[in-house]
């Protein structure tokens, strides 16, 4: 389809309008059309301002018209009544509070408008940022570079390894190697290296791209991984509820990370419902890391958040993972991909969960 065409059925796809077969349909081809994709997410950022930019414009126009009633009642002529004494008292009391109340309303939504409170409103509002960290002023582990070096090399030797220039979190999504993180994370990558909690480095390949959802696939192929034990999470199909304790796993540092909270909104940025809105103070480096319930069931991927917004974090629903795992084609695959059906997180304390999943979560190195 041309540009104006996809731009209408993208519209429609946004808007809710488009029936199951439809948002199917347009869904695959976003996932087969990576310049689609990116001008859908563009598309859904564009129609957010719009609608953020609409909001404000209501609101001069409320503000005005507050203002011209304002001014037009304190220029209308008064009419001389004989009243008594305690209503007359009364009167101009009350009226004069009113007028009062109504110079101090204005005066405030005026010095705010002055001084550029609701542009800081509008700058900070409509900011999505994905999190990523960039990697170029972060000190390396030294044990780590020599490995990735020899794996680049075929060859033991020592050396130093020029500076990653993004970091971001994945996590295994089946014991042979498979790993799933964010689009945006691996895009524009030549190559991409995964840290583990020891410090170990190896190297990995991108075998599928989902732009649409956000999601990359990277699988292992590297000498020195010997496969990793049964993953012991889940990964949970239907919807989480409102207010359910969540939490994540990830590498803002160069080091593991741990962060609760709990979910706030069943749906993401710019109601997105591929995706949810968390509680979870997220920061550059979280990209891609899982989000998990209490019983140990991931129910999404940390994707971004909205600057300038506490509390405002989003997450790609495994749902949506689960759809870009069984897209992947049959002969990127360099062994079979299978999800984890069986949960050994359930019923142990936080802190046990951590221990057995932070094995299985990975700093992302993207050169």
């Amino acid at each position: 389809m041309n540009e104006q065409e996809f731009i209408v059925q993208a519209d429609r796809y946004l808007n809710g309008e488009m029936d199951g077969s439809e948002r199917i349909v347009f869904e695959q081809y976003c996932q087969e059309n990576a310049a689609a994709a990116e001008q859908l997410a563009t598309h859904r950022l564009f129609l957010q301002q719009l609608k953020d930019h609409a909001d404000r414009k209501a609101f001069k126009r409320t503000l005005a018209s507050a203002a011209a009633k304002y001014q037009a009642g304190a220029m209308r002529p008064s009419v001389d009544r004989i009243e008594p004494f305690v209503i007359t008292l009364w009167n101009k009391f009350k009226v004069n509070s009113l007028v009062a109340a109504s110079v101090a309303i204005f005066a405030v939504f005026s010095t705010l408008w002055l001084s550029g409170y609701y542009k800081t409103i509008e700058n900070t509002t409509t900011n999505y940022s994905a999190l990523r960290r960039d990697m170029n002023t972060v000190k390396k582990n030294v044990n780590a570079q020599n490995a990735v070096i020899r794996n680049i090399n075929n060859e033991k030797q020592k050396g130093e390894q020029s500076a990653s220039h993004f970091g971001a979190t994945g996590f295994i999504i089946s014991a042979n190697g498979y790993v799933v993180t964010n689009y945006h994370v691996v895009r524009g990558a030549d190559s991409v290296h995964l840290q583990n909690t020891k410090g170990e480095s190896f190297k990995a390949k991108v075998i599928y791209i989902d732009p649409t959802h956000d999601l990359a696939m990277l699988h292992i192929n590297d000498s020195t991984f010997t496969g990793m034990k049964n993953v012991p999470y889940t990964f949970k199909e239907s919807a989480s509820d409102l207010g359910e304790d969540v939490y994540t796993i990830g590498y803002p540092r160069d080091e593991v990370v741990y962060g609760q909270g709990y979910l706030s909104s069943r749906t993401g940025y710019a109601g997105d419902t591929t995706a949810y809105q968390i509680s979870i103070p997220v920061n550059p480096g979280n990209s891609g890391g899982p989000v998990l319930d209490s019983k140990g069931n991931v129910i999404g991927i940390i994707s971004g958040k909205q600057t300038g917004i506490d509390g405002a974090s989003f997450a790609i629903k495994t749902e949506a993972l689960l759809k870009s795992i069984s897209a992947v084609p049959a002969d990127s695959l360099e062994s079979k991909l299978t999800i984890n059906k069986k949960n050994a997180l359930n019923g142990l304390k936080r802190t046990e969960q951590i221990k057995k999943i932070q094995d299985y979560v990975y700093l992302v190195k993207v050169y």
